[in-house]
């Protein structure tokens, strides 16, 4: 669990914000050609309470899970009915910013984020002499 702080000084004063712990989501990221593809864990999260922002170079996923009981149930136990989870990455330059794509299904979200032309390999060609 993390805990974040930020300290911002505006005018000689000082303020220091605290927010809420925070889960940090298990991750898997895998590589092709193309992509990088990223997997996270985050029950109980759905697309209305997800937020992924990119800037400078940092990728940053943000979202609150809510556990919905059906009507006719009520909690004997519950450990966790609602959870926040924040997680950041640092981009490289290699990937495209702007083609970043995200779905969220069954509490994993998935990002796909296209690699930039430069960082993708190719063939030299080889021209002989005539």
């Amino acid at each position: 669990m993390t805990t974040d702080t930020k300290i911002r000084q505006n005018d000689n004063k000082v303020e220091k914000t605290v927010t809420t712990k925070a889960t940090r989501p298990a991750v898997d990221i895998y590589e092709n050609v193309d992509t990088l593809t990223l997997y996270a864990d985050m029950p109980g999260v759905s697309a209305e309470n997800l937020d992924i922002q990119v800037e400078n170079n940092q990728l940053t996923i943000e979202a609150n899970a809510q556990i919905e009981l059906a009507d006719d149930m009520k909690a004997v136990y519950a450990e966790n009915r609602t959870a926040r989870y924040r997680r950041s990455f640092t981009l490289s330059n290699k990937l495209d910013q702007d083609k970043i794509q995200a779905s969220v299904s069954n509490g994993v979200l998935t990002l796909t984020i296209a690699k930039s032309e430069a960082a993708k390999p190719r063939k030299i060609e080889i021209k002989t002499a005539a």
